[in-house]
């Protein structure tokens, strides 16, 4: 079998240095479920594609562009929402691309599973993509995304070659890398055929989904760079050091705003291990000084009660309550101090409000039909503010003001 003579030629070439890698940003660990207290109503929502699930794997990076992108081709009439992107072919890609940059760098470059928005933009433009019956995400007998084993395998095998590379390398390295990554996510097609038109992966791109992948932005809100001007998110899975142009906090929700209020998306990476974004579809930043003065000192409210009652009430878990104000500085500290990380890459397509009228965005995200809105998240304009990594948006959906300061 291929996968066992991959397997062989791995550790044999690996020996005392294969080990374990870890996917560089935390996996989410929510600890709270929200009660049945939040009621929203849609205010706008754009067309999505299909919840998908990323399973044990740290590529919500491609699943979230992939989504993104084929709203993309909807808004463009190109498409419907039946359309299905083949997101372990962008996945193939850029592992190449990574392994190939780990190697120029001897090895001081994040191999783990993260990426980036970008990183789907770039494969796309180099490989192009396929539709995902023709390279799926799950391989025959798999019934769930898990790459342990080829993260090990992967980084395994790097770690080696770089260690024993010795004067010109021979270009089979490259081979013998892509071998084993065909093992774990299946053969790269060349061809793929949408709505009985046969496309190359990189004229089904242009042609037939009408996309043009320097139309997408990245942005950011940061003040260790100066604003209106681009720089590298700090963080391991920028790889590829990709630039973001950075606006203050009040652009960026404009941006967001004028995307979503005029039809189009947005690719959103957050933070979401705080414990106001919960497995159950909501996502909030309580006050909890705020609401703890809000509850009064009467103690036989609580006498009696579940000790984990009056936490859910201070976190905004049972029903809305009141939240954080952020501010352009807060939001800095986060960052600065690491509370927030790029841990999580979602897709953004509406606006919805909660019974108080408190502003939410409509996110789709990667973890399959779970929590209470099956696979949605109802996620605060405090929560953005706050948790916003970075976006990728189309350059057209920025306001007219705003891009011209960023000479886009």
């Amino acid at each position: 079998m291929r996968k066992s003579l991959i397997l062989t030629l791995a550790a044999v070439f690996c020996l005392s240095t294969f080990a374990l890698a870890q996917p560089n940003s935390p996996q989410p660990r929510p600890q709270m479920q929200p009660g049945d207290g939040y009621q929203f109503t849609t205010v706008k929502a754009n067309p999505i594609t299909s919840i998908k699930n990323q399973g044990s794997s740290g590529t919500c990076w491609c699943f979230s562009t992939t989504s993104f992108l084929e709203s993309e081709a909807i808004m463009k009439g190109k498409a419907d929402t039946t359309l299905n992107l083949s997101v372990m072919y962008s996945v193939y890609w850029n592992y190449v691309d990574k392994f190939r940059k780990y190697v120029r760098l001897d090895g001081y470059l994040n191999l783990a599973e993260g990426g980036s928005f970008e990183d789907v933009i770039h494969s796309i433009r180099d490989y192009g993509v396929v539709l995902e019956k023709d390279m799926p995400t799950l391989l025959p007998g798999e019934k769930r995304v898990n790459f342990k084993e080829l993260t090990s395998t992967s980084k395994g095998f790097a770690d080696a070659f770089v260690k024993n590379a010795r004067g010109p390398i021979s270009p089979r390295y490259m081979n013998a890398y892509q071998e084993i990554l065909k093992t774990y996510l299946g053969d790269v097609p060349t061809k793929t055929t949408y709505r009985g038109v046969e496309y190359s992966p990189k004229d089904f791109v242009t042609k037939g989904l009408g996309l043009d992948m320097n139309d997408y932005v990245s942005i950011t809100s940061f003040t260790h760079h100066p604003f209106y001007s681009k720089f590298a998110i700090e963080v391991p899975d920028n790889w590829r050091w990709d630039l973001s142009y950075n606006v203050p906090l009040n652009e960026l929700m404009q941006i967001i705003d004028n995307a979503l209020e005029n039809g189009y998306t947005v690719a959103w990476g957050s933070d979401v291990s705080e414990t106001g974004f919960n497995r159950n579809g909501v996502g909030v930043v309580p006050d909890v000084e705020a609401n703890e003065k809000s509850m009064g000192s009467d103690q036989e409210r609580w006498l009696g009660k579940d000790p984990n009652e009056r936490r859910n009430a201070l976190n905004n878990l049972n029903a809305p309550g009141k939240e954080l104000v952020i501010t352009q500085e807060l939001r800095q500290q986060g960052y600065d101090n690491k509370t927030t990380t790029d841990d999580h890459g979602m897709h953004m397509f509406g606006i919805a409000k909660d019974q108080n009228g408190t502003k939410y965005y409509m996110i789709k995200n990667s973890w399959g039909k779970t929590g209470k809105y099956e696979g949605i998240w109802y996620v605060s304009r405090a929560f953005v503010e706050y948790k916003t990594m970075n976006i990728l948006v189309n350059k057209n959906a920025i306001p007219k003001d705003i891009r011209k300061k960023l000479g886009i």
